[in-house]
């Protein structure tokens, strides 16, 4: 039978977008799993019919089926709403966090080591085609002697006396709201639940130790100024949780020969009057070295060239290099030269 949200909430079908929120909130401290008079299924129930009520789109189209029908088409299928799925789909997210603000509520969370920023500098060319580079980095890592885990080898771990192996720490608060249930990790084992018998030697029981370590990293190709590339798990260690990552900050050094526009590489070129009269052969700077240009009789200032594949290079393939040509005007002229130029009259008709 399908539920009534309306009715779960205790509001009316009617009800603005305010008073279903508060129609909610009340009933989720009620009925809170942290609180010991919580009740998780309730919970879910409440949380489900909000997560429709609350969202124009979802609710027009409940009201529009009936309540037979409403819940169906929600992510859930034949069961309706996919509640599942609820932490990754957004919303609230974890909830134990989606009241630890409003009501004090606490649960556990992984642990996870600080993230770790470098900047790199890189030629232009090396942007252009991807480089190695190594990055030294002194950083707290895992202890190799114990593994992480903070214990002498071959000493057993023991259960922690103070959380009794659960890792947590439950206290009761009293509010204006009434008695509030806290969880915190256990500081006597770091939210472990356990603690050696006897502490690693190397890391006096703290699982990481600061070292020294060098990783050579690929730099893709056509990475532009400013980019951040991300090494997942190469940041700081913590002890029972995850590592944090590396966030290398591309900075490309100018290069006076080219310009960029995304795969596209500019550069300019300047010719004489004679050879954008007549034509000529001319040799273009490159990233792959120079290559010869053939300038067509009659070039005017200002005419593009294409040079495919001389561009930068992505995973799409490599872009191309437009050269730009400057015609130069000769400022300084010999007597004989102006005398020439005089006879040929080519002004404009």
């Amino acid at each position: 039978m399908a539920k009534d949200y309306y009715n779960l909430l205790g509001v009316s079908k009617s009800a603005s977008a305010d008073e279903i929120k508060a129609a909610f909130r009340k009933l989720a401290h009620e009925h809170h799993p942290d609180k010991p008079t919580g009740n998780e299924a309730k919970f879910k129930e409440i949380n489900e019919a909000y997560q429709v009520l609350s969202d124009p789109e979802k609710r027009s189209r409940y009201d529009q089926f009936g309540s037979a029908d409403g819940p169906q088409g929600f992510g859930g299928g034949a069961g309706g709403f996919d509640f599942s799925g609820f932490q990754q789909a957004g919303g609230f997210g974890d909830l134990g966090e989606m009241f630890g603000d409003m009501f004090g509520f606490r649960g556990q969370r992984v642990r996870r080591g600080s993230d770790v920023r470098v900047d790199v500098n890189l030629t232009f060319k090396d942007a252009a085609f991807g480089v190695e580079k190594e990055i030294a980095l002194q950083r707290h890592l895992k202890c190799e002697r114990c593994g992480g885990i903070g214990a002498e080898p071959g000493s057993k771990m023991n259960e922690c006396p103070e959380c009794k192996g659960s890792g947590v720490k439950v206290t009761m608060q009293r509010t204006i709201l009434g008695n509030v249930q806290t969880k915190t990790a256990c500081r006597n084992c770091d939210g472990e639940g356990e603690i050696p018998e006897k502490k690693c030697t190397t890391c006096q029981g703290d699982g990481v130790t600061r070292q020294k370590k060098t990783l050579v990293v690929d730099i893709p190709a056509g990475v532009e100024d400013g980019s951040a590339l991300r090494l997942r798990g190469e940041g700081e260690a913590v002890k029972g949780g995850e590592s944090g990552d590396l966030i290398l900050v591309v900075h490309v050094e100018p290069d006076a020969r080219f310009e960029r526009e995304g795969d596209t590489v500019f550069s300019h070129e300047k010719i004489g009057f004679t050879q954008a009269a007549l034509g000529a052969k001319i040799d273009v700077e490159t990233l792959d070295g120079k290559v010869e240009l053939t300038i067509p009789p009659g070039t005017q200032a200002g005419t593009q060239f294409r040079l495919r594949g001389k561009g930068i290079k992505s995973r799409h393939g490599r872009g191309d290099q437009i050269v730009l040509v400057e015609v130069v005007t000769p400022t300084k002229l010999t007597k004989e030269q102006r005398q020439k130029l005089e006879e040929l009259n080519l002004n404009e008709e």
